[in-house]
Parts: structure tokens; sequence; C-alpha cells
């Protein structure tokens, strides 16, 4: 008796040659680093070296964040990943009222381009990539990074990371926007201008799946949706006078990896099929890295139970053997106790040495695709390939991302796929080990990290003793010029960077746009 993926496509027990009858090795697979990219996005995969080792942290100050990075630094990570708090996720600074109790909680704060020397003091910003998890506000931190860069004689040529910007996913599964849709299209648009001209090395999006599975996407969702997304801000690229191979090779994507590790490795090959397919046959990119879907992996945080958590290593090593096995440029590891609370930092090196066993002392890097011909994933890419198209077509129906977010569909059918997981789960038909079978009488004491109350009034402090300092009359110029060119069709980026310079907060910038371009208000249609 079959089995059903999380997508609800059967897993059956035995897989052979009649089940990819007609099947085309050439045209569904190809070479590795060739179209339509199945195999991978390069030749020689981790043949020559491992994935990026990315390691998502940032909590409390700039200063402890720092202190954060530099471990990390130190234990191997060729990567950083930034988080931030809530507040700067949403534009506001610390004062804020609506910030009150969230300073600081789940990520940095980042209120001025004060703070943002800290974060990286000590940190040769030439000599690292630097991903950071921002939205809405994306343009800013960005602009904040180029301008400590260039304080640090970097040139902006030299600097190499990426911004999530990925702001139409925060509609559909997160809820940290701050602008309507349209003029959030349109500060993408101008992202993608501005990094073209000026920071031509930076990946100006990370499309993200990661947080529609968080709130309960099925594997084919996660890719059709996010997929769905891509083909939007592409459209918007377009439309705004780009031609696709200036942007595109600079698109990346960012997806979860589950504890299904079978379904996992085929929607990622399933992934990068259809995007190469839609970019060369929909948008006629003739640029063969504008057909390349990259993308970084992180472990599923939502799968991390807080009982028993020590297992979650074991889910962890599992979850990120399958980013591996999929072809990811790039490896977050989840820390086993962060269903808890932020991690330690015993907990974060585990993380990461997951990776380094992963890379170091397994075979799985020897080779480039080694699922490549087995029936059971080339049958399960298909079929997930095919469940994503058909949801794809229902979003384009609907007139596209945009129109189908205002309709609220991509939330909807989230919604329901979340719902019945936990069904599944609260009926024991799903076994989470630890949560609804294998538990203990009694649980272990386990004691977390805190983060100290005291941030919010120190991040109070800093912005006071900013605003004493600065020249008010000089922001004062630069938050009206930054308005003026909202109003028209300026890049915002280059009066947005002056603002930041000046020592204009992130609320204060982000304030100006909402009274230009105003704030999202949902719509629950369907």
């Amino acid at each position: 008796m079959a089995r059903e993926s999380e997508s609800g496509l059967p897993i059956e027990p035995v897989y052979g040659p009649a089940d990819l009858t007609g099947w085309d090795p050439a045209g569904k697979l190809g070479e590795p680093g060739a179209y339509p990219y199945t195999r991978g996005v390069y030749p020689t995969m981790y043949t020559g070296r491992p994935w990026t080792m990315r390691q998502y942290a940032g909590f409390g100050t700039a200063v402890e964040s720092n202190a954060r990075y530099r471990q990390l630094i130190a234990h191997g990570t060729t990567g950083l990943s930034v988080a931030f708090d809530l507040p700067t996720q949403m534009g506001h600074d610390s004062d804020a009222p609506l910030a009150h109790g969230e300073v600081g909680k789940v990520g940095v704060a980042i209120d001025s381009i004060e703070d943002m020397r800290v974060l990286f003091d000590g940190i040769p910003l030439d000599k690292v990539s630097t991903s950071m998890t921002i939205n809405a506000p994306a343009a800013l931190l960005l602009l904040l990074y180029q301008l400590v860069a260039e304080e640090q004689g970097v040139p902006a040529d030299r600097l190499t990371g990426t911004i999530q910007n990925d702001v139409l996913k925060e509609y559909i599964a997160r809820g940290t926007y701050i602008f309507p849709p349209k003029p959030s299209l349109r500060l993408t648009a101008d992202i993608f201008k501005y990094c073209t001209a000026e920071i031509p090395k930076w990946n100006t999006i990370s499309i993200s799946g990661y947080h529609m599975a968080e709130a309960g996407a099925s594997p084919a969702q996660e890719i059709a949706f996010t997929l769905a997304d891509g083909i939007e801000y592409v459209r918007t690229a377009v439309a705004a006078g780009m031609d696709v191979d200036d942007f595109a090779p600079r698109l990346s994507f960012f997806f979860v990896a589950r504890t299904t590790l079978l379904e996992e490795v085929a929607k990622f090959r399933a992934a990068r099929r259809i995007w190469a397919r839609v970019m060369k046959e929909d948008f006629g990119a003739r640029n063969p890295k504008s057909w390349m879907l990259r993308f970084h992996t992180q472990t599923a945080g939502v799968q991390l139970t807080a009982q028993q958590p020590e297992v979650n290593l074991v889910r962890v090593a599992v979850q990120a053997l399958g980013a591996v096995l999929g072809g990811t440029q790039s490896l977050h590891t989840n820390s086993f106790d962060e269903a808890i609370a932020l991690p330690t930092d015993k907990s974060a090196r585990l993380a990461l040495r997951t990776q380094q066993v992963l890379a170091y002392e397994t075979d799985v890097p020897a080779t480039v695709d080694p699922f490549a011909g087995s029936y059971a994933v080339e049958k399960l890419t298909d079929d997930v390939e095919a469940a994503a198209l058909d949801l794809m077509r229902r979003v384009e129906d609907l007139g596209g991302a945009e129109a189908a977010i205002e309709r609220g569909f991509q939330k909807a059918e989230i919604e329901r796929n979340a719902y019945r997981i936990a069904q599944e789960t609260d009926s024991g038909e799903r076994v989470v080990v630890g949560v609804n079978r294998f538990r203990l009488d009694e649980e272990e004491p386990y004691e977390p990290l805190r983060v100290d109350p005291a941030i919010e009034v120190r991040q109070r402090e800093r912005l006071t003793r900013l605003r004493s300092e600065r020249d008010q009359g000089a922001v004062h110029s630069a938050l009206t010029a930054l308005k003026k060119a909202a109003e028209g069709e300026e890049n915002v980026l280059y009066p947005m960077k002056e603002a930041l310079r000046g020592r204009a907060t992130v609320g204060e910038v982000c304030n100006a746009l909402r009274e230009v371009w105003g704030s999202y208000v949902p719509s629950d249609a369907f």
C-alpha cells in the first residue's frame, strides 16, 4: 500500500522501470551544470569544494551579535547570515511604542548606521559573504552595509552576499510587510537597478519558500508559490525597463529542508527544472546563468521539538543531508535548542559541526547528484513538478502572484495544508518522536539562552544620543528628498543612502515612505 508524501503524492513501496516509461534522461536530466539543471547548477558541484556553510545568528545588541559572528568565523563558518529583531523587520526604531518588549528578541536591533558599524566591527567585508534576512526594509539594511564597507575602505564591487528582499512571501506567510504590494514591488525593482549599477556581485533577492513551509506549505506548494513570486519579480523588473539578463543571474532562492528526505531531494531537482524552463522559454533569457536556480537552504525549524530537544540533532542531520543531496549552494543548520529559545554558543557550534561532518567525513560530496536515475527519486521529481505546475497555473489564472495575494489564495491553500498536518499529528497518524510517540514521563531540565530586557533601554539611550548629536536639519532635508523621489519615478535608493549616511534612523526612513506609499491592510477574500 502506498504511503503519501508531504505533498499528498503517493510513495510506492517499490519503484521500477515501468514507473519511468517514456522517460527521457537527456530532456529530464541533461548534464550537471547544464540546462535544465535538474542535476545541479554547477558541473562539479561539491567535488571541488563544499557548499557555503552559513549560520544564521543575531540577537540582542550589535555588540553581542558581533561577538557571535567572530566565534562562528573562528570555528570555520564561511558565510554570515544575519537575523534582525522584529522592530527592525517592520521598519520601527527601538524606541517606537510598537517596538516595546520586542527589541533584540528574535535577532539584532539595528536602528542606524552606528549599530551597523558595531555589528561588523573587525569583520573585513571584502572577505566574508553576508546574507541578511530582511524584507520590507531590505534596501535600508543593504545601504547601511555598503556605507560601513565604504568606511572600511572596501569598494562596493568587492561586496558579496544576499538580501532576502522577498516581500511577496510576507503577505503570504510571515506578515512583516510595511507597504502595499505595488510600491513594494517598485522598491524591489529599484534595488535590482541599484545593485546592477553599484554592487554588481550582490544577490539582490532571495525568493523564499522557507517561511511558507514554516507556515504549513507542502513541498509542492513551497516551490509553486515561491517560483510564482519569482515570476512576479521578473515581470516587475522587465516592466521597469530592465533586460532580463541584466538582473536574473543575481536572483537566488531560499528553501526549507524537511526530514522527509526523498521528497525534499525531488523538490529541489523539480524546482531547478521548472525555473530553467520559465526563464528560457517564457522570459526569453539568453544567458545560461539566468536559467540557473541557485538557492540557500535552512533546516526545518518547524519540525524541531521542545520535548527531548537533543533528538533535534538527528532531525537536523537528516534535513541537512537532504539539502546536500538536493544540490543546495549554501546551508544553515538549526541548533537543537531553537524550539525553546535562541541558540547557545555550544548548540550553534554543534549545528555547524553537523555540516562539517557531512562535508568532510561522508562520501556524499564525492559525486554529483548521486540520486540521478533512481526510479523512486526520478518519479517523485516528476510528480512534485506536476503538482507544482498545477498550482502555478492556478496562480496565473488569478492574474499572477500579486493578484492572487490580494485574493488571499496562497495563504488559504497553505492554511488548509497546515490544518491537515495538525490533524494528522493530533491523531497520531503523523509520528513526531518525543511528542506523540516515544515520550518521556519526565523531561530533563534545560537552561535556555535568555535575552536581557535591559537591551531595549540601552537601544533607546543610543537613539536619544544619536538624535541629539546629529544635524537635524540635514536629516530633515534628506528625508524630504526621499519622499519626493518616492512620489515620482526616481530610484529611491540614492536619496535613501544619503539619509542613512546622515544618521537618519531605520524607523524615520520607513515612516517617510509610509507617508507616501501607505501601509498594507491584508485581504481575506479566500
